[in-house]
């Protein structure tokens, strides 16, 4: 059973830093790419970043470029996400994927080729692992 489970969020300050963590077990994580997404209060699910099975292509939502990195350790099966000067406007839970379609979808809507990120055969991968989120605020 493939389990999710999002940690480090918090309530801070405009300008602040939080590292966010995601530790997935049941499978081998250096099988699969993994992206962060994140919903605001009455607002619909966004993607914020995601990596590829070795961490090395990652893209970005406009919104988190320059201030928010994803990062990777397959050995310890763990996703990251460190997020710096963050704004009001990033208060959200955050959610860890590991879903491919998902992925792709939001890839497609930042005009990125989902090949650029996930394995050819991507489309026939039916995977769909979430967590249950983790919250950062910040208020205004």
């Amino acid at each position: 059973q493939v389990q999710v489970v999002e940690s480090g969020g918090d309530l801070v300050q405009t300008g602040r830093s939080l590292r966010l963590s995601c530790r997935i077990s049941g499978l081998r994580l250096y099988d699969y790419a993994v992206a962060w997404f994140r919903q605001a209060p009455g607002k619909e699910r966004e993607g914020v970043a995601c990596a590829d099975w070795s961490g090395s292509k990652t893209e970005y939502a406009d919104s988190v470029k320059g201030r928010f990195t994803i990062s990777r350790d397959n050995a310890r099966n763990t996703v990251y996400l460190e997020t710096k000067n963050l704004r009001p406007e990033d208060t959200a839970t955050y959610f860890c994927a590991v879903d491919d379609r998902a992925i792709a979808a939001w890839l497609r809507t930042i005009s990125v080729p989902p090949i650029t990120v996930l394995s050819p055969g991507f489309a026939g991968r039916t995977h769909s692992y979430w967590g249950q989120g983790t919250r950062i605020t910040v208020p205004s």
